[in-house]
């Protein structure tokens, strides 16, 4: 028979070394929540939904995880060691055992979880405290041994002697349980404590006072188990978990010239032999295409980007940039905006909710808003798309081989057909048939000698 595992995952904390109102488990690393990493990696070893623990107004992070977990709410801010106790019914509902920690642990891996249930199944342990060994192990709970090395009990870090300060092996408040057996030490520690106020560390002296096997499994990378409850761990696991994205991609042939000066989100892939300069922020689901360059100083955000593309000093946002194109320096294309093969788009350029077809270029100080540009266009310097009339937006069309000349207002809904041209400066508000020149401006007027007679008529005037 299958040994079920599930999880109870406590995130109802806000955490006062946060100083925020956002709950702790919700504050970001490489763009994503601290609890979707510990929900992810919770995931890879449990075999049935975990339980999410929420303080009643933390609602945003059920939102932001959906129906990959159960969830279960605190009326009130309750101590996180003492959420178990509130929680009998879904520990009822299991057999086999069950994960606790805390949702502050974004670098704890699968691994290290999956090994931890291990040990406690191998070693027919009623639970299992993991451990780990910390150099600077100021704010945690020590792990005690006995003579023989087994588990003793947890000494926290305010009750520790000058001696027992120097314990390098730390509590990491992440322990495996056998169901049955946590759920007997909450009926025996509720019956003698009603108002349930106890921690973890009650349940393990109850259970060795019981004649339950405790076990202990130490990890020996720290870092997996950094409690995040301030801005500095913060920053810290922000560096770590940026390594780790950043080797990811190192290990599988993309080049990032300076790993230590490119951000890269968790879910972002990108193919071999892309290079990545400094600067560089990759958000969301991106997806970044075979020998593509991305030049100094991007943000790319839910993305896809295909290859032998070229990006440089630019924002590049929900949007789809097609093979061997070139965007920038300091291009913006905001959502919706779909790029050709082969498109240029170049510095001071603005896109949005636009396609612009394979081949075409428009090349500087251009604004096209909720527009279709055909194959082979040239859009000259400081064109419009005047898509918005104060009320709504409207489209403007424009077909293969056109050329709009600089200084061109299109004012939406217009279309301008195949190989039609457009004069310099005009404002067009009407169609252009295919194969014509537009030229929407006031004649040119050249009043000769008119400074002359200007200069002589002030001097007369100044006498």
């Amino acid at each position: 028979m299958e040994n079920k595992i599930s999880a109870i995952i406590m995130a109802a904390g806000y955490g006062p070394g946060m100083k925020s109102s956002l709950p702790k488990a919700m504050h970001k690393i490489s763009g994503q929540p601290m609890v979707e990493y510990v929900l992810k990696s919770v995931l890879d070893v449990v075999n049935s939904r975990p339980l999410v623990v929420l303080a009643g107004d933390a609602e945003d992070i059920k939102e932001h995880l959906g129906d990959k977990a159960e969830y279960n709410h605190l009326q009130e801010r309750e101590s996180i060691d003492q959420i178990v106790v509130l929680f009998r019914e879904f520990l009822e509902g299991l057999d086999g055992h069950v994960i606790l920690m805390e949702g502050n642990l974004p670098l704890i891996t699968p691994d290290t979880l999956r090994d931890l249930v291990s040990s406690c199944q191998r070693g027919s342990y009623d639970a299992v405290v993991l451990s780990a060994l910390c150099d600077n192990p100021q704010g945690y709970g020590r792990i005690i041994r006995d003579i023989s090395g087994n588990f003793e009990g947890i000494l926290e870090d305010v009750e520790a002697s000058s001696e027992e300060s120097l314990i390098k092996e730390i509590d990491t408040s992440v322990y495996c349980f056998k169901v049955s057996t946590l759920l007997e030490g909450i009926d025996r520690l509720a019956d003698m404590d009603p108002e349930n106020r106890y921690q973890i560390s009650d349940f393990l002296y109850d259970l060795m006072g019981s004649g339950g096997k405790i076990g202990i499994h130490t990890v020996y990378d720290s870092t997996e188990t950094m409690a995040v409850d301030n801005r500095i761990r913060l920053a810290e696991a922000q560096k770590i978990m940026g390594q780790r994205i950043n080797n990811y991609h190192l290990e599988r042939g993309v080049t990032i010239i300076d790993p230590d000066n490119a951000y890269i989100g968790p879910h972002v892939s990108i193919d071999r032999d892309v290079i990545i300069y400094p600067g560089n922020v990759v958000e969301g689901h991106t997806t970044i295409g075979r020998g593509t360059m991305l030049l100094p100083n991007n943000r790319i955000l839910d993305s896809t980007i295909g290859r032998d593309t070229e990006i440089q000093n630019s924002v590049i946002l929900k949007s789809r940039v097609e093979d061997r194109a070139t965007v920038g320096p300091f291009a913006y294309l905001r959502p919706g905006s779909h790029i050709g093969e082969g498109v240029r788009i170049g510095d001071f350029v603005e896109i949005k909710n636009a396609k612009v077809g394979k081949g075409s270029k428009v090349s500087h100080l251009t604004y096209v808003g909720d527009g279709e540009i055909g194959e082979n266009v040239n859009i000259g310097c400081g064109v419009v798309f005047v898509n918005y009339d104060g009320k709504k937006k409207h489209r403007t069309i424009v077909g293969d081989n056109a050329f709009i000349g600089c200084n061109t207002n299109l004012v939406a809904p217009v279309r301008v057909e195949d190989n039609s041209y457009i004069a310099a400066g005009s404002t067009i508000t009407q169609d252009v048939p295919k194969d014509a020149l537009a030229i929407a401006r006031a004649r040119q007027v050249n009043k000769e000698k008119w400074v002359i007679k200007r200069h002589k008529k002030e001097t007369e005037e100044n006498q």
